[in-house]
């Protein structure tokens, strides 16, 4: 067989290596970073073990910014359809968000493992190993995500009132917590089969999958929460509603794919069954990717639990910064899991150097793209909270948040490329170490310090995230300089 026939040969295809070699006309003489756009939006083939680092980032990172971006952007347009009911709506839906932190972990953390090993599987080009990884995956996800289903489903209010939500909001808003959690198996399947694809070096295939769950969402959310002429809506019920369906199409068109053969990871029937040396090989990483997940989490649960003792307006403000942050920030991470891909893929083809060349080239952009996106969320705070709440209370939180939010914004993305390139390699122990080092003991403590003992109520609890970040950045940067990550075997 030629190179070119071979299923993990990453050269351009006759179509595109026409295109390469065709004269360009003159007013596209200079533009290759548009074509390099194009073809990272097009999915088109691309080996990265070998070759420019550069162009290699850039291929992975663009449609992983972009997929992160209808994230952010879904994340954003809910909050603004649920901004226009109500106060109660608003914190239902931050208080909720906040607990569902906890299965976006355990589902990011449970991506990390095929991620991981299946970038390894395709730098060493073996596919059967890569299909075994994602199949035993599934079937683990599916397992917990019906363990979480149940109780989450049952104990809605119980939940709702321990976060310190009022009479009212539990009212409200108890119907959108049962159906988030009872739609739990979705949210991760999402996650984990783009973790699938992202370990393949198919971030424009993941980037397809958001795009078409989220937008769906978008388009169905104020259908389903103010309804249409004659057909009513169902409230804040509503956006929970549209959630779910957007991303049920988005898992089915994820199946579609891997079960088609349209993916270099293809799966088979043969391969749900239980693999005892997989299903080891895969815990292993997706235990601690979930740990240090869950970590991070949990303290921004016991973070909102303070907020929430300043009352409804204080949660709402809150909620609105931390969307706005988001939005931006998902971007950031979309480059931080190209930097992991790349590191899984190059540890794989022996080539640890490049990896590392790869994600200090990461850190440069991140830096410099959230650096610029702080001065403009400092200085245009105001307008933004208030195109989400008419609220004036909970508009003076948000401001104050998104302020100190944007002081120290490049700093997290100072820790987050380094994090993710340690994942990548598959060392999820040690931004598990990191996160309870950095979140538990100092971003907890201090923020229950800053705000109810010093009184700085939400800018306190603001204050002690963005020290937290710093001190996690500097670590990492640290750890990642030593480079036994390049050592690990997983």
């Amino acid at each position: 067989m030629s190179p070119a026939g071979h299923p993990f040969f990453f050269g351009t295809d006759r179509r595109s290596s026409r295109l390469n070699f065709r004269k360009p006309s003159p007013p596209v003489r200079n533009n290759r970073f548009v074509q390099l756009v194009l073809s990272a939006v097009r999915g088109e083939a691309y080996d990265y073990t070998s070759g420019s680092i550069r162009k290699s980032i850039v291929l992975l990172s663009i449609p992983m910014m972009l997929e992160m971006a209808m994230e952010s952007v879904f994340a954003l347009v809910d909050t603004f359809f649920v901004g226009r009911i109500g106060v109660e709506a608003l914190t239902t839906i931050g208080l909720t968000e906040v607990m569902m932190t906890l299965i976006y972990s355990i589902g990011l953390g449970l991506s990390l493992a095929p991620m991981a090993l299946i970038a390894r599987f395709v730098g060493e080009k073996n596919p059967a190993l890569a299909s075994r990884a994602a199949g035993q995956s599934i079937v683990l996800t599916l397992a917990i995500s019906l363990l979480i289903a149940v109780p989450g489903y049952l104990y809605a209010a119980e939940l709702l009132a321990l976060m310190g939500a009022d009479a009212s909001v539990v009212a409200a808003g108890v119907g959108y917590t049962r159906i988030m959690f009872a739609s739990n198996g979705v949210i991760m399947l999402l996650f984990l089969l783009n973790g699938v694809f992202r370990g393949a070096g198919e971030p424009a295939t993941a980037m397809r999958v958001l795009w078409l769950a989220n937008g769906m969402n978008i388009l169905l959310d104020p259908l389903f929460i103010f309804g249409l002429g004659p057909i009513p809506g169902f409230g804040v019920e509503g956006a929970a509603i549209a959630t779910t369906i957007g991303r049920s199409v988005g898992v089915g068109y994820q199946l579609y794919i891997l079960f088609s053969g349209r993916s270099v990871v293809r799966l088979r029937l043969g391969g749900w069954r239980l693999d005892l040396g997989m299903q080891a090989r895969v815990l292993r990483v997706a235990a601690t990717g979930a740990f240090q997940y869950l970590i991070g989490s949990a303290s921004w649960i016991f973070l909102a639990r303070i907020v929430a003792s300043f009352g409804p307006s204080a949660v709402a403000g809150y909620t609105v910064g931390i969307r706005l942050i988001l939005f931006t920030l998902l971007p950031a991470w979309g480059i931080s899991n190209a930097a992991a891909t790349f590191v899984g893929q190059n540890l794989g083809a022996a080539r640890p150097l490049r990896a590392e060349r790869g994600v200090w080239w990461a850190l440069g952009i991140t830096s410099l793209y959230l650096g610029l996106l702080s001065m403009g969320y400092y200085f245009l705070a105001r307008p933004l909270v208030q195109g989400f709440t008419q609220d004036p209370v909970a508009i003076g939180y948000g401001v104050d948040a998104l302020r100190i939010f944007a002081i120290g914004y490049v700093v997290f993305g100072l820790g987050l490329i380094p994090i993710q390139a340690f994942n990548g390699a598959g060392d999820t122990a040690t931004p598990s170490l990191l996160n309870f080092i950095c979140f538990w003991l100092i971003e907890i403590p201090l923020g229950y310090y800053l705000a109810i003992n010093l009184g700085y109520e939400v800018s306190g609890v603001v204050w002690a995230v963005v020290l937290a970040e710093c001190v996690l950045a500097a670590i990492a940067i640290t750890l990642f300089r030593r480079g036994r990550w390049k050592t690990k075997v997983i």
